[in-house]
């Protein structure tokens, strides 16, 4: 076997399949957020929650359409396909949690229905499999500093607690969110926000190509995101802290990321001693 960490065609095949979802998605949700009653698989009533969801699957159809039409190196793309088996999984768990909340005679409830509930497991298999061709780092490869390392990972860690939190203690999370949940939305949330587990992928490897996939998807989704904060600005609640903090945060987000895609790696902050990592 070459371990000259290709992205497989079987990979780049399920990229092609996934896509087309996703794009559809993010049309309904983005663009039509006050109809979901008539064309999504169950209501949701805050804007700003489907516009949330909305940027991720526009987030992740380009990041499949880049593995499908662009990408060459596995090691761009591998941390993605783990955020997003991440995401499928608390999607397809929230689905069975709260089965009777969807609407189950839509043609769109069983196209959720059918991703999540298989997702997960291509996913994963696609990673495995490509996995297998996933080929050392060159010592000179162009490495992250240790404080861009810790600013990565850091933001990787609080986007995948603040995930779970909403997912696991979604009673607690209607109470101090930003803007209006259900239980149900809350997990979705939750989900989306655990695509941010991408971050982690760092602290194992320090490479620039590591993060290079990763800084383009986060600016796609947090220029979404703060147009959709705009447009659903009558929901938020401003006498709540985290309103404040978490637009804070969603701005420094989509600045460093804006910063990090108009840099070079060699403009970079590098590691002294380039560490030989899989």
């Amino acid at each position: 076997m070459s371990r000259d960490d290709r992205v497989l065609t079987t990979t780049r095949a399920l990229s092609a399949f996934i896509a087309p979802f996703l794009l559809v998605a993010f049309v309904i949700l983005y663009g039509f957020p006050g109809e979901t009653a008539r064309l999504w698989s169950w209501q949701i009533k805050s804007h700003m929650t489907s516009m949330l969801l909305a940027s991720a699957y526009l987030g992740g159809c380009y990041f499949f359409l880049r593995v499908l039409l662009v990408e060459r190196r596995w090691a761009e793309v591998r941390a993605g396909f783990v955020s997003v088996a991440v995401f499928a999984t608390l999607l397809g768990i929230a689905t069975v949690i709260h089965w009777d909340k969807f609407s189950h005679g839509k043609v769109a409830f069983w196209l959720w229905a059918g991703l999540y509930f298989t997702a997960p497991f291509l996913v994963v298999a696609a990673w495995l499999a490509n996995q297998r061709y996933a080929a050392p780092p060159a010592q000179d490869a162009p490495r992250l500093g240790r404080v861009a390392r810790g600013v990565v990972a850091g933001t990787g860690a609080v986007a995948l607690a603040t995930g779970l939190f909403l997912f696991l203690a979604p009673a607690r999370a209607i109470t101090v969110w930003p803007w209006p949940l259900t239980p149900l939305t809350s997990r979705v949330v939750g989900a989306t926000f655990c695509l941010g587990c991408a971050g982690l992928a760092v602290l194992r490897d320090s490479r620039w190509e590591t993060v290079r996939g990763m800084r383009r998807v986060q600016l796609v989704m947090f220029a979404l995101i703060l147009v959709a904060v705009v447009r659903a600005r009558h929901e938020l609640f401003t006498d709540r802290p985290l309103t404040w903090v978490m637009g804070v945060g969603f701005v420094l987000t989509f600045a460093g990321s804006a910063a990090s895609a108009l840099s070079r790696p060699g403009g970079l902050p590098t590691a002294v001693t380039p560490r030989h990592t899989s």
